[in-house]
């Protein structure tokens, strides 16, 4: 608990036997609840997580989002949900970061930015810059939101998280939220944080077809929503 409000982690994984021990261990002690969604591993992911301490939960169908969903049934009474990866790229010590402005109640949803925060050389590869930049850029000209990062390291009210009724299962997942708190006016913050080279391969940016395949699929989500915030617009004016 942190300043009166309970506080849940949700930790999608794939093949993160190696990593996922050291990820939960570094956790501030004041988190209630951590849940790790195990996607398929074929290593001994859910063992070692278990014997860390964390609930786990299998969820078969690949993807990023289907991960996050089934875990967040595990956290439906938790005040506040920080999203971490389990490949130990990002540095849990930062939680307070991001949980302190929603529990002062100055914020809804607080991004990590690993583009403002230092980051290990080689860390971030360049299909990884040129999509936050692009992406972000898109969001800024369409909504007017101003982010820097679309980084799993987030924490977000649960009430203002129930409200972005969350449907991506896949690599849209982290863009999905950003689009729909801009739409929705959520009290969005970015706070700076520290990112390392991760434990394996990237299932996604660690490969040519992966990063294209989440290129497509995040310029769609964003066309998607801007298509349909024209079309209401179209709609109220006439």
């Amino acid at each position: 608990m942190r300043d009166g409000k309970t506080i849940g982690v949700v930790i999608p994984a794939l093949n993160e036997e190696e990593a996922i021990g050291r990820v939960i261990a570094d956790i501030p002690a004041w988190v209630d609840r951590i849940v790790v969604a195990d996607n398929g591993s074929h290593d001994r992911t859910a063992d070692v997580a278990r014997h860390a301490g964390a609930i786990v939960v299998a969820e078969p169908e690949p993807g990023y989002g289907a991960a996050c969903l089934a875990g967040l049934e595990q956290l439906r009474d938790i005040d506040i949900i920080v999203f971490l990866d389990g490949d130990y790229s990002d540095y849990p010590e930062d939680m307070a970061d991001l949980v302190a402005p929603i529990t002062s109640g100055t914020a809804e949803m607080v991004l990590g930015s690993r583009v403002l925060g230092q980051r290990e050389a080689g860390s971030l590869t360049p299909q990884q810059h040129f999509g936050n930049w692009l992406a972000t850029s898109l969001i800024r000209m369409i909504w007017g939101a101003r982010y820097t990062d679309l980084g799993p390291f987030r924490a977000i009210n649960r009430r203002a998280l129930d409200t972005l009724a969350m449907a991506d299962r896949n690599y849209g997942w982290t863009v999905e939220m950003q689009v729909k708190a801009a739409e929705l006016g959520l009290r969005s913050h970015e706070v700076p944080v520290r990112y390392r080279r991760r434990i394996g391969v990237s299932k996604v940016s660690g490969t040519v077809s992966g990063s294209i395949k989440a290129g497509v699929k995040i310029l769609s989500v964003i066309g998607r929503h801007a298509m349909r915030a024209r079309s209401s617009r179209a709609r109220a004016q006439g």
